[in-house]
């Protein structure tokens, strides 16, 4: 049995999410074995796993031995994280703390997927060794999993990233593709967060570094730590709304720049930007022009049916 077993097996948490997705099938395009699990939409395709059950994590682990879990199963919501700290700190925290644990028994390399909310955003841009000041619950949770992470196990990653877009299910499973359905609607105008600084990273591009971190990892077993990787397009929510608009030849015009300090919501950073050269000089990284990306994401929820027909037929 033992040789039927491919030399190299990745098991990815959150498979059936934006980013697990994107994963799941970067490490499958390139011939890994990967067994991807998730929670309320895991079924057929995936193993469904409740992450906080400490025995069937265990169990998986133990069973599949994989040779990298990329643990990209979180609340991500920050306006859910602030109203159910509790539940979030469970996943966000004690899930990975776990997972970490079981990572080490197999040898298997854990890549642990955090964000640029751990930063408060006074300062960009943030190397991986500037000091951390989350905003927000979520940012908090991130930022206490990544030590717990790596408290418990030495050689494994923390992949910090900022706003991830890509090939969502519904628009609302991005706080990028959220924005699209505003920009269709041109007949009444749309006030948009003009002040706030954000880096839309395209989840291909992130499951692409995460292939490349696990395949160097391979060559070196010394790469481990904090890493950060993230677009490079500077865009409040007003520009990426108008960004969209143009890569889709749709009205702007009722699209209204907003530049008040948002209020009664839960803060956010006004901009978290990541250095990445840290990956960059490592030869590793992957950068999609943002208007390409969203094209690629997006032309499915397009209301103007007939603008897709001419353009991708």
């Amino acid at each position: 049995e033992e040789d039927v077993v491919p030399n190299r097996r990745a098991l990815i948490t959150g498979a059936t999410g934006l980013l697990g997705r994107a994963v799941y099938k970067e490490f499958k395009d390139n011939s890994w074995h990967v067994v991807g699990c998730g929670y309320s939409r895991a079924r057929p395709r995936f193993e469904r796993v409740d992450l906080l059950d400490a025995a069937a994590v265990e169990a998986l682990v133990q069973d599949f031995k994989p040779h990298v879990i990329v643990h990209c199963a979180a609340e991500r919501r920050p306006d859910i994280v602030e109203n159910q700290p509790e539940s979030a700190s469970l996943l966000n925290v004690g899930a990975s703390e776990n997972l970490a644990k079981e990572a080490a028994k197999v040898g298997a390399f854990l890549i642990y997927i955090s964000s640029d909310y751990v930063f408060d955003g006074r300062n960009p841009p943030y190397r991986e060794d500037a000091v951390p000041n989350p905003l927000n619950h979520y940012g908090k949770t991130k930022l206490e999993g990544e030590k717990v992470v790596l408290q418990n196990n030495e050689d494994a990653a923390v992949l910090r990233v900022p706003v991830l877009y890509g090939d969502v299910e519904k628009l609302e499973e991005s706080a990028v593709t959220i924005l699209f359905d505003k920009v269709q609607f041109s007949n009444k105008s749309a006030n948009m967060d003009h002040l706030q600084q954000r880096f839309p990273t395209y989840v291909k591009d992130v499951a692409t570094v995460c292939l490349q971190l696990t395949e160097k990892k391979l060559q070196n077993p010394s790469l481990k730590g904090i890493f950060h990787w993230s677009g490079n397009e500077q865009m409040t929510k007003y520009e990426i709304a108008c960004a969209m608009a143009d890569a889709f030849n749709l009205p702007s015009s009722h699209l209204r720049p907003i530049t008040d300090e948002p209020v009664g919501e839960t803060p956010r950073p006004r901009n978290p930007q990541l250095n990445c050269s840290k990956l960059e000089q490592l030869g590793i990284g992957q950068r999609t022009p943002f208007r390409v990306g969203i094209r690629e994401s997006l032309w499915p929820f397009l209301v103007d049916k007939q603008w897709r027909q001419t353009v991708f037929h």
